[in-house]
């Protein structure tokens, strides 16, 4: 993916990546405000050695003092330094607790011991700080003397006391929200990237599988949410910009019937609702307005539409005609003053497939063929039922119509399997129903690229689309 399908992606999910980011900064501040408040106060301690004469050989090593006061690091929540500590203070209470709460550190290179003690009330935090000092200077004079006579050859000199805190080194509000605010972008883009991944919706031409032989996408159609109340767009609406991408797609249509010499398509998509019968209805009147004669054969014995788009009479049809019960000339049907004819589904049959498949049916395409320029025919979705397969191989081929943001790989894929397993033949896809706003609008346009319709063209002139 580019930097811009990242953005993209993460334009499409923002409701996604802002609840977890939100989320996240919730639980930074609901941490941040449950978590008790610790103060640090920090003493500092130079370590020299005495000046005496049994030591001052020992003054010309350099490594001398800084040995010792690694060792006063373990030293400092030894239980012979804390136990002065918690008897001064009278912190029995804190007495298993207190080791836990100070840290003893050592610059590099430096002979300075910092201890420092954290704790809920800053007054404690130094009272603490500065009796561990002191305990700490009288265990290791102890520990150092070796003659009573003599000093001890090591000194520590408190340089700086430990002072009362003004403000708790624990919690940082800025800084956990600051983390929480990160941690949930980091979140909530790995989560829309997830949910990228598992949506398998189809939203681009790049989302066609790439096997699919010589097909090509024909077209493209924007979604119209009155497209069921008025179907017929390009007969109702002819100077609107989805009726030109209809008068686009026959075009691209007809360079197909002139390279491959077809004159029998259907027309079906994988799953109901995604628009075939409108497409195949609009593309019908766009081919008859060019003077071509054209047969519109309504053969969704499951769920016939035409007869309802056209209004025409829709008892008697293609059922009727297959089963021998009227001729041709009895349920063909003139629609406007148009060169198109309409065939009816007819009665809806107890056997579609057989009909569909039947020897009868064989004879009237050849026929239809022989009388007409084109032959569209509009059949059931593929997925559910047999009737488009088997009608793809006794016609010159399939046009699968392509919902965008509703078909999945996975329908397109078995779609496709359904043809190719009877023999027939994809001709091309049309992309139905691309929306004109939001994301997934400028994702389409971004993923299109010269040349995605083959050498058919483009899908038409969408105005500010």
């Amino acid at each position: 993916m580019s930097f811009n399908e990242y953005l993209l992606v993460v334009r499409k999910r923002i409701v996604l990546v802002a609840a977890i980011f939100l989320a996240a900064v919730a639980a930074a501040a609901s941490v941040t405000a449950l978590t008790t408040p610790v103060y640090e106060s920090t003493t500092r301690i130079f370590v020299s050695t005495s000046g005496n004469e049994s030591t001052s050989d020992l003054m010309t090593g350099n490594s001398f003092t800084q040995q010792r006061v690694k060792s006063y690091v373990d030293i400092v929540t030894s239980p012979a330094v804390l136990d002065s500590v918690v008897a001064e203070l009278s912190l029995q209470d804190l007495a298993d607790k207190l080791p836990d709460r100070i840290a003893s550190t050592v610059p590099l290179n430096t002979v300075i011991l910092e201890i420092t003690v954290t704790d809920p009330s800053p007054y404690r935090a130094a009272n603490i700080a500065n009796s561990v000092a002191h305990s700490l200077e009288t265990v290791v004079n102890n520990l150092e003397t070796v003659d009573p006579t003599l000093a001890p050859p090591v000194k520590l000199t408190v340089i700086q006391p430990g002072q009362v805190a003004k403000a708790p080194s624990a919690p940082r509000p800025l800084l956990n929200l600051a983390l929480g605010g990160l941690i949930g972008l980091a979140l909530g883009f790995g989560a829309a990237l997830l949910r990228e991944s598992l949506d398998l919706r189809i939203r681009s031409v790049e989302d066609i599988p790439e096997k699919t032989g010589s097909a090509n996408v024909l077209g493209g159609i924007v979604f119209d949410p009155n497209a069921d109340s008025n179907p017929l767009i390009v007969h109702t609406s002819p100077k609107s910009t989805r009726a030109e991408a209809f008068r686009q797609l026959r075009t691209n249509i007809q360079f197909i019937e002139a390279a491959e010499v077809k004159k029998s398509i259907v027309v079906t998509s994988s799953v109901p609702s995604e628009g075939k019968s409108t497409t195949i209805a609009n593309l019908a009147i766009a081919m008859a307005d060019t003077g071509a004669k054209v047969l519109l054969i309504d053969c969704d014995f499951r769920k016939p539409k035409m007869h309802k788009y056209f209004s025409i009479e829709g008892a008697v049809g293609m059922t009727n005609l297959l089963v021998g019960q009227v001729k041709q000339s009895d349920v063909v049907q003139r629609w406007g003053r148009k060169h198109l004819d309409l065939l009816p589904a007819g009665q809806i049959p107890p056997n579609p497939s057989e009909l569909l498949g039947s020897e009868a049916m064989k004879k009237f395409l050849a026929k239809a063929e022989k009388d007409y320029d084109v032959v569209l025919i509009d059949s059931a979705p593929l997925l559910p039922v047999t009737d488009a397969a088997i009608l793809s191989k006794l016609t010159g081929g399939v046009v699968l119509v392509v919902a965008v943001g509703k078909t999945t790989k996975p329908q397109l894929s078995a779609a496709l399997g359904h043809v190719e397993t009877v023999g027939g033949r994809v001709l091309g896809f049309i992309m139905n129903k691309i929306p004109t706003k939001g994301v997934d609008a400028y994702r389409y346009r971004y993923s299109y690229k010269y040349g995605s319709y083959g050498n058919y063209g483009a899908y038409g002139n969408y105005g500010n689309y």
